[in-house]
């Protein structure tokens, strides 16, 4: 497999800063499942994108996709991490050299 250079891959994109976005964005594709277009190799997804743009497979028209968010909640996250969501005990540490409040409640100032 011979190495894909950034010259390679400038003869299909205008500049260095859009050849970063347009791998990039592949990249993340490819991370999230996208089919490759080319045999993966053993690849990494950011050497995979470039080989692409490199072979002209991939161009800027790339960044013209909607880029699908998906954002899960707290409990989703907990659940996929095989924790429950409700009721999870969470462990917290405290110091005896606690910094003091910087703004005390009124109750709290008269006390000092």
């Amino acid at each position: 497999m011979a190495r894909v250079t950034v010259e390679d891959c400038l003869e299909h994109m205008d500049n260095r800063f859009q050849l970063v976005l347009v791998a990039t964005r592949r990249a993340r594709q490819l991370m999230n499942g996208a089919e490759s277009m080319l045999p993966r190799e053993h690849d990494k997804p950011t050497v995979l994108a470039l080989r692409e743009i490199a072979e002209g497979l991939v161009s800027a028209s790339i960044l013209d996709d909607p880029v699908e968010l998906t954002l899960e909640t707290e409990e989703e996250a907990l659940v996929a991490d095989g924790e429950q969501g409700e009721g999870a005990e969470v462990k917290v540490q405290s110091s005896d050299t606690e910094a003091p409040d910087a703004n005390p409640s009124p109750e709290d100032a008269a006390a000092t």
